[in-house]
């Protein structure tokens, strides 16, 4: 199932305007963040890992909130959650593009 969610980089749709998410910390990594507070379990996955499902777990902080920081070269990254198994777009991400599975993936650029 993991595959079906995935999108190539090549992707031409357009992109639709957000909220800025995610943040850069202050040693340069890339944090994810998600409000999920019925979840058991979280990853962020995307183009930075492959869409490996498995790689990238969050952990779970007060009130529901999922935190993830990763190292990321600079470039532009496609990205989704994986909640309880169940594939969704970073709903705070400025940046969205539709991908080949009529959902939409969430963007990252992380600068050099």
């Amino acid at each position: 199932m993991a595959g079906k969610n995935k999108t190539q980089s090549k992707t031409s749709a357009p992109t639709t305007k957000k909220t800025a998410s995610p943040a850069t910390t202050s040693n340069g990594a890339t944090e994810f963040v998600l409000s999920a507070p019925n979840a058991q379990e979280v990853f962020v996955v995307g183009e930075f890992d492959g869409w490996d499902p498995h790689k990238n777990r969050m952990r779970r902080f007060k009130n529901g909130i999922w935190k993830k920081k990763i190292n990321l070269p600079p470039g532009r990254y496609e990205y989704r959650f994986r909640v309880d198994n169940d594939w969704q777009s970073d709903p705070e991400c400025s940046e969205q593009r539709c991908n080949p599975y009529g959902t939409k993936n969430s963007v990252v650029t992380v600068a050099g």
